[in-house]
């Protein structure tokens, strides 16, 4: 038996490939890719066929692609096709998969919003490519507040939940100011344990935590973690008020607020002038102060809406709607499906 074993081993050839083998299995393979590419369709782009190719592995726990500080400046002059052209790989209404691994993590982006076009390009130029850069399967969803009446930021936080999840079950929902400019790509978008209050540092306050409880400005939690706290309030109109009050929820449904390092949770704020329609609420200070016994009974579950337009821009999906006013939406107004009671559905 060992004569024979060594017989057999001595006579074995070792497999050596050579430049020619290794090229054909790459043609081979090449040739493949081809076909599948042609057979699916000219209008497919590359991004998509890559996904619908077989076996592409997970994206990495930690993206390689992160580089650390952003200098964020203020490009005046940028338009939104050269935007655009930045981000090829960007699908209709502002999604985006890896084209070569799988993402861990399912993102959407809701920008409460109304008459801020160029913050809102400068926001698409430096979100996008941090975004791709965390390797994540997001959304840009802009929820644009139609009229003239008195902005309701937490308003249009709920309707924007509410519609990207009719779209796609999102692992992590980001609330975000559309004037915040994230300058570091270490600050991940995804959601922790408890609900997220991500814009730690803003350089408008010297890049400190004005209070304790701050949740303002970007903000992020679970679909879990929304439903728990019946998701923002709906009588906010003006400015101030709502993050507080969602800060109260967090802790009256037993959560704490969890936040990034300072060094990392940094934002740059885009200046701009007080915004006509959103000028300081004055019964905020009262609103917060019965938030206990009102977070149950007003929010998420009880916001009324209809949508006016949906449309799926290059780089973003854009959703007007009339949220109606402090008297409730116009019974001519409603939509039979979009303006229900969410606790009920």
């Amino acid at each position: 038996m060992d004569l024979f074993w060594k017989h057999s081993v001595s006579n074995m050839i070792p497999f050596r490939p050579t430049w020619r083998c290794l090229l054909g299995i790459f043609c081979s393979g090449l040739g493949m890719l081809v076909l599948f590419i042609t057979s699916t369709g000219r209008h497919m782009n590359f991004a998509a066929t890559l996904r619908h190719f077989p076996v592409l592995p997970s994206c990495p726990k930690t993206s390689p692609l992160i580089s650390g500080p952003i200098d964020v400046t203020v490009p005046l002059e940028l338009s939104l096709e050269e935007v655009e052209k930045e981000n090829n790989f960007v699908e209709l209404g502002g999604r985006y998969r890896p084209p070569y691994c799988v993402a861990r993590y399912r993102t959407a982006i809701i920008i409460p919003f109304r008459n801020r076009d160029l913050h809102l390009k400068i926001f698409l130029h430096y979100i996008h490519p941090l975004l791709q850069r965390q390797q994540l399967n997001y959304g840009i969803y802009v929820i644009n507040q139609a009229g003239n009446y008195s902005f309701n930021r937490a308003k249009l936080m709920n309707v924007g939940f509410w519609e990207a999840m009719l779209e796609e079950t999102w692992d992590c929902v980001f609330f975000h100011d559309v004037d915040l400019i994230p300058e570091d790509d270490r600050n991940i978008y995804i959601c922790d344990d408890n609900p997220k209050h991500a814009s730690i540092a803003v350089n408008k306050f010297n890049y400190i935590l004005p209070y304790s409880t701050c949740f303002g400005g970007v903000s992020a939690l679970t679909p879990s973690q929304f439903y728990r706290i019946n998701g923002f309030p709906n009588n906010y109109w003006g400015w101030g008020g709502e993050d507080d009050d969602v800060a109260t929820r967090v802790f009256l449904a037993g959560m704490k607020i969890s936040r990034p390092a300072q060094h990392i949770g940094r934002y740059k704020m885009i200046k701009h002038q007080s915004d006509l329609g959103n000028t300081p609420n004055p019964k905020r200070f009262d609103m917060i102060a019965k938030t206990k016994q009102t977070w149950m009974k007003d929010g998420w579950s009880t916001t009324e809406y209809k949508v006016i337009s949906k449309e799926y821009h290059p780089l973003y999906t854009n959703i007007t709607v009339n949220i109606g006013t402090i008297d409730g939406l116009q019974s001519s107004q409603k939509a039979t499906h979009e303006t229900v009671n969410r606790g009920q559905q």
